[in-house]
């Protein structure tokens, strides 16, 4: 339902992502809001890695909930503070997808709570 666009007239992507994923014929959709790094008792980890995974676990609860997998994730735009080891963010989101290719934005900035190091926001269709 899902398939990479991959135009032989640009440039491959910089890193393990797809420029672009076309959805054909969906029938459920869902989008998160900027998931954030908060732990269920509300706690933030302290470190980016550990961010990172708590972001990752919080997102594969909300597909679990729809009855969606990480396969299903056609876009990730992924929010990270200035200053940030960006490998251990694009890596996170790696080890999630498990080799699935889906289309992703990677913004430094700053962020609603000076504690979050990153969040962020995905969409899936199936």
């Amino acid at each position: 339902m899902s398939r990479e666009v991959a135009p032989k007239s640009l440039a491959s992507p910089a890193a393990n992502y797809a420029h672009a994923i076309l959805t054909e014929s969906a029938s459920r959709w869902l989008h998160t809001s900027g998931v954030v790094p908060t732990d269920p008792d509300g706690t933030v980890p302290g470190d980016l890695e550990s961010q990172a995974a708590t972001v990752w676990r919080n997102i594969s609860a909300m597909l679990t909930d729809a009855d969606m997998e990480p396969s299903h994730i056609v876009s990730v735009t992924t929010y990270v503070r200035a200053g940030q080891d960006l490998a251990v963010v694009m890596a996170a989101r790696d080890n999630f997808l498990a080799g699935h290719l889906a289309a992703s934005t990677l913004v430094v900035a700053e962020l609603a709570r000076p504690e979050w190091l990153m969040e962020v926001a995905v969409v899936a269709a199936s």
